[in-house]
């Protein structure tokens, strides 16, 4: 079996945490749990707010489940931190439910990759606020 790699790859510099950062952005923006879940290991580990779960199949299972609530999703990941094969981000999205509230979601993310670049941990921790449409900024 061929290793899976998705460049780039731990240690990382200034520059590959930088990169890692925007392909992650883009690959959620996309909002294809397909597309996303490529980015992690086969038994990688999440925490997101109060769930807990192993592997891509629970990832793809989750992020469905997410985008079918969180209407119109667009993200913006900021990197806050880098070590060896370790990345902390910021983030923000805006979403809204079917209702039409508006939500702008605040929150952390750290970060860990095996030696392919494939993240097999994953610790999040976010709040949503509601907003007014006209208060959107991405």
């Amino acid at each position: 079996m061929v290793a899976e790699v998705k460049p780039p790859v731990p240690p990382f510099t200034e520059e590959t945490a930088r990169a890692k950062v925007q392909a992650a952005e883009d690959a959620w923006n996309s909002r294809d749990p397909d597309v996303v879940a490529k980015a992690y290991t086969e038994d990688s580990d999440w925490r997101n707010r109060d769930e807990f779960f192993t592997g891509r199949e629970a990832i793809r299972e989750f992020l469905t489940r997410k985008w079918a609530k969180e209407l119109d999703y667009k993200l913006m990941k900021e990197l806050w931190a880098y070590s060896g094969n370790h990345i902390s981000v910021r983030f923000e999205y805006e979403w809204h439910d079917a209702s039409g509230q508006w939500y702008r979601t605040h929150g952390n993310e750290h970060w860990e990759f095996d030696e392919n670049g494939l993240m097999r941990r994953r610790d999040m921790s976010a709040n949503d606020i509601p907003i007014n449409e006209a208060e959107r900024r991405l």
